[in-house]
């Protein structure tokens, strides 16, 4: 059992949610999830982000419930999926996700993508969940300002995280100015660019300080206040992710990262999107 990865960020309601956490998108196959995040905790993680159309929720539930580490220990983000979204809906949506992972108290739940029409009554259904106890967070995930600025007018609770594609070449600096601005914790998802790593810039920052390109751009998550979950199913992988914390990025360093940006995109863009 490594050192627990427990540095930690604090929500606008004072839950503590770890920095560094393991994305198991695409982690489906059977029995993956469960080997996938038994090996994430034993090698310190503390915090697994699914989603209900990952498929992996009941595999995520089962290593939960076979690891030594205690339940209170971890931190589980599931997601309300677009098909859900609508109030009466997205609370179903809820219970059956509470089921699969085997938790009473789950301890963010997030809207995954903004659907028009209907992202204002899946608010109000996790408003609901949380106002009953059930989640400890709530948030969002692929909501840009505009869509921020339309929960905020008729909310009682501001979203506590804003989980967004972000990496060297999407910085997203206006969205994370307005986040930061609203004390909403962005949560970078894709951190790795999909593997895309191969940037001169990086690999010469890597070799400065005997890191991996991967590292340096997870050093420069957390050094710019974002959360991160990158996804691997491979535990040396899992090792490498989470051994970045024994170096510094210097500010000129975080300054050319965040410059490589390009607005590029891997993923969908949340204003135009058709699932």
């Amino acid at each position: 059992m490594t050192q627990p990865l427990t540095q930690s960020l604090t929500l606008s309601n004072g839950i503590t949610m770890p920095q560094l956490g393991l994305g198991v998108w695409k982690v489906a196959e059977e029995g993956q999830a469960e080997r996938t995040v038994l090996a994430a905790l034993e090698n310190g993680y503390r915090h697994i982000d699914t989603a209900a159309i990952y498929q992996n929720e009941e595999g995520v539930g089962a290593a939960l419930a076979n690891t030594p580490v205690p339940r209170n220990d971890i931190f589980v983000t599931t997601k309300i999926w677009n098909e859900d979204q609508g109030y009466e809906s997205a609370l179903a949506a809820f219970e059956r996700s509470q089921k699969k992972l085997g938790l009473d108290v789950i301890d963010l739940l997030l809207i995954h993508w903004p659907v028009k029409g209907k992202y204002k009554d899946t608010w109000r259904a996790l408003e609901q969940i949380y106002k009953d106890g059930k989640v400890r967070a709530i948030g969002v995930s692929n909501f840009h300002i505009h869509h921020l600025e339309d929960i905020f007018a008729t909310c009682e609770i501001k979203p506590m995280v804003n989980q967004v594609e972000y990496h060297p070449l999407l910085t997203q600096e206006p969205l994370l100015a307005f986040c930061n601005q609203h004390q909403i914790k962005l949560t970078a998802w894709s951190p790795l660019m999909q593997g895309n790593l191969d940037i001169p810039l990086l690999q010469e920052i890597a070799a400065k300080y005997n890191k991996s390109a991967a590292q340096i751009v997870l050093r420069w998550d957390i050094q710019t206040g974002v959360i991160t979950i990158p996804k691997t199913v491979t535990p040396a992988r899992m090792i490498e992710n989470g051994d970045v914390w024994d170096f510094e990025l210097t500010t000129d360093e975080i300054a050319q990262i965040s410059a490589l940006n390009q607005n590029k995109r891997f993923g969908a863009d949340p204003d135009n999107f058709n699932f």
